[in-house]
């Protein structure tokens, strides 16, 4: 009774303008000129006698307003449209399980039989299956942690995603007008983004972009530049790399806040095309609604969760504070409390306005209202950043295990693929049959720094997983599996 009780409300609420206004005043206006009909008429001839009289200056004024609407037109922002986007599946061969993972550890004789232990517990625990994948160069043995091997992965990776979003579109290299490319620990010279110029011989006009240090939220800040991009080049195609290149990045040494990273990310890598051309928008999967960007890297602690550091050996590796979950949740917060007016239906900003009222105004002992943004969104793909941070997220938005299902099955078959795991996500989803034309998708994802970023998309059209190739459709009957 209470849940019809609460759509009751929230339809009520959210057609209310249509109930109370535009409908009574609709039927007024359409029974007034029902009435007057006749004066209607006399009005019009009475225009068009003025109008043969003044006809020089009323084609000098319709002209003026016709190259205002083509101005107008021409100058617009445009739409930003996801024609597909692809995701990179590793051979079989680099696989790496907990068993294969520790007794590779073992090998380099560098960790202590205590830190093997650990990180096997981590691994027990992190919700991360017996299928995710390594690198040749640290699975192989021995181990070749040189700029040689990172450079190789990071060919390996980025042009297997961009060939097949190429093949799955139609577009040939030479139409894309537009490249961003995301890595955060591996920024070589010539950049990424030069290499993938480079490798499709990109036309000499192109804009090329390489983002990194942003951490795993760099996907979609890449997204977000890729679509104000987009606005000043109209008629163009941005294609958006993410990725996150593990040879040089593998911790050798014996600090446990530096060995989490090895536990927990593995190789993978995602090609996205997006698109303003109107042409283009009945073939597209997705509209860009939203982008909501948050820094909190104004404050110490922020800005220092997630540090790249020499450990007292003089190793290179990436520490991760105690305080990170708590830095998150804050980021979080601010976002949403950002993205929330912009999505949420006027009933939910109602309740949370009238909430906050209630405490700071009247001083009244309520729990704070947790605005429903299931009301907002179909489908929620949540950086699968580790067992912890799905927990966290899916207590405070009180999501159920079907909406949080894409995010801990990706983790468990990939594990974190850093700024790629959102599309890895969207195409569980998708491999599912979920999408349906008018379904809005929300993408959370989190970064050093400290950020916290956004971004909704609206489906275009109903996704078929019969006509779709992705990671997951050789193997989506197996999943939901129980972690």
């Amino acid at each position: 009774m209470d849940t019809k009780k609460n759509h009751f409300f929230h339809f009520l609420i959210t057609h209310a303008l249509y109930l109370f206004f535009i409908i009574p005043l609709l039927g007024a206006l359409s029974a007034h000129y029902f009435f007057t009909l006749t004066a209607l008429q006399d009005a019009i001839l009475h225009t068009w006698h003025l109008l043969k009289l003044n006809l020089a200056p009323v084609l000098a004024c319709t002209s003026f307003l016709v190259f205002l609407g083509k101005f107008y037109s021409k100058n617009r922002p445009r739409n930003a449209y996801l024609v597909d986007f692809a995701c990179y599946k590793p051979k079989p061969e680099l696989m790496c399980s907990t068993e294969r993972y520790v007794e590779r550890s073992r090998q380099e004789n560098v960790f202590t039989e205590e830190n093997l232990c650990f990180q096997k517990k981590v691994l027990e625990r992190s919700g991360l299956g017996q299928k995710t994948y390594f690198p040749e160069s640290i699975v192989g043995v021995p181990a070749k942690p040189c700029l040689e091997e990172a450079r190789r992965e990071a060919g390996m990776v980025i042009f297997a995603c961009i060939d097949e979003v190429l093949e799955k579109t139609g577009v040939r290299a030479e139409e894309i007008g537009i490249v961003v490319v995301n890595s955060s620990l591996f920024g070589p010279t010539p950049s990424l983004s030069a290499m993938v110029v480079n490798h499709y011989k990109l036309v000499g006009s192109v804009k090329s972009y390489n983002l990194s240090g942003m951490g795993c939220s760099a996907g979609l800040v890449s997204i977000d530049l890729g679509k104000h991009l987009l606005k000043a080049s109209p008629n163009c195609y941005a294609l958006v790399v993410s990725t996150e290149i593990q040879t040089l990045n593998w911790y050798l040494g014996n600090d446990r806040s530096m060995l989490m990273s090895n536990c927990i990310f593995r190789l993978g890598g995602a090609a996205v095309l997006l698109s303003n051309r109107p042409s283009d928008r009945r073939r597209s999967k997705y509209q860009l609604m939203r982008t909501v960007r948050t820094h909190t890297g104004a404050h110490d602690n922020s800005y220092s969760c997630v540090w790249q550091e020499e450990d007292h050996d003089g190793r290179v590796g990436v520490a991760l504070s105690k305080d990170l979950m708590a830095m998150a949740g804050d980021a979080l917060k601010t976002n949403i409390t950002t993205l929330g007016p912009l999505v949420l239906p006027m009933s939910e900003q109602l309740l949370f306005f009238l909430t906050l009222f209630a405490r700071k105004v009247f001083k009244m002992k309520v729990k704070p209202y947790i605005p429903n943004f299931k009301l907002a969104f179909e489908h929620f793909c949540i950086h699968a950043g580790g067992k912890a941070v799905l927990n966290t997220i899916e207590k405070n938005l009180e999501l159920s295990e079907w909406r949080m299902e894409p995010s801990r099955m990706t983790l468990y078959r990939f594990g974190n693929t850093s700024s790629s795991s959102l599309w890895y996500e969207l195409a569980y989803i998708e491999a599912k049959g979920r999408i349906r034309k008018g379904d809005r998708t929300w993408q959370i994802a989190f970064g050093s720094g400290f950020k916290c970023n956004s971004a909704v998309w609206r489906a275009l059209k109903n996704i078929n997983p019969a006509m779709e190739k992705n990671p997951w459709m050789d193997e989506i009957h197996e999943f939901p599996v129980t972690i």
